[in-house]
């Protein structure tokens, strides 16, 4: 399947909206892993296994990964996430974005090292920065668009006066990512929970493309504000796919040995919220 034939499955199986972001601090593991990076594929397998069911797409990032020389312990962590859930699409995230040679380099890491089903891209440097990555069929892109950071008003709250209507910088990546940047309807745009009047915005640009939606948890995110911005439904089936991503919320919801049955306590609660604000 593709990754929207896998996300469209992934959503219905487990009634959810909820992608759980895997961001490994091992200064953050429960106290028998606390500290010890080379326990960061057993902490992140511990979590995948209890939320397997509860979610659209798990989320490893991989900065989290490589800052402790774990990037074998990633690679074991995507075998392990193929192997106990296979319905659940991976997208890696690593907001990659670099010249035709070295993206094409960076995609053979995300699809063929990782067995990513999608990745997080910056669009900054266009598309020939963007399009190693549509080589790989059936793989997903989700370009960074209205991030939740404050500092995103840097450059994506910019008025571009040398484009038509003078659009903010945003809605200009939106507006490629849904026209002539989707050659074989691959990509998806990332926009933060955050900000749910410009999902809203985003969404009437985009009106059929994925949403990698961040921000939900511990980044203050309202979930019902982000459902009723960004998902669009019609005839019972979603149109506009939204993807809404907790990372430390679920990861460090419990410090003790019930870390991974917490874990899973705060993924139905979250899946349900979500699930709730559909209507």
């Amino acid at each position: 399947m593709t990754f929207l034939d896998m996300l469209r499955h992934a959503e219905r199986q487990n009634r959810s909206l909820l992608c759980v972001g895997l961001d490994p601090d091992p200064a953050k593991f429960p106290d028998r892993f606390k500290g010890d990076a080379s326990r960061i594929y057993d902490f992140c397998a511990a979590i995948v296994e209890a939320t397997a069911d509860t979610a659209i797409a798990f989320k490893p990032q991989i900065a989290y990964f490589a800052a402790h020389r774990a990037e074998d312990q990633l690679e074991r962590l995507m075998a392990h996430m193929r192997a106990v859930a296979p319905q659940v699409p991976v997208i890696l995230d690593a907001k990659r974005g670099d010249i035709g040679s070295t993206a094409e380099q960076y995609a053979i890491e995300a699809f063929e090292r990782y067995g990513a089903d999608a990745v997080t891209l910056s669009p900054f440097m266009g598309f020939d920065s963007v399009q190693p990555y549509l080589k790989h069929h059936g793989k997903g892109a989700f370009l960074l668009c209205r991030t939740s950071n404050p500092g995103g008003d840097d450059l994506q709250n910019q008025r571009l006066a040398s484009v038509e209507g003078q659009p903010l910088l945003y809605e200009h990546v939106a507006r490629l990512a849904q026209g002539p940047w989707n050659l074989n309807g691959q990509l998806g745009l990332v926009v933060g929970a955050t900000y749910p009047a410009e999902i809203e915005r985003v969404r009437e640009i985009a009106p059929t493309l994925p949403l990698l939606i961040p921000g939900v948890g511990a980044q203050g995110g309202d979930a019902v504000a982000t459902v009723r911005a960004g998902l669009r439904v019609e005839n019972g089936q979603t149109t506009g796919p939204i993807i809404v991503n907790s990372s430390r919320a679920i990861l460090y919801a419990s410090g003790g040995d019930d870390f991974a049955d917490a874990a899973r306590r705060e993924a139905l609660r979250t899946r349900d919220l979500l699930e709730a604000a559909k209507g």
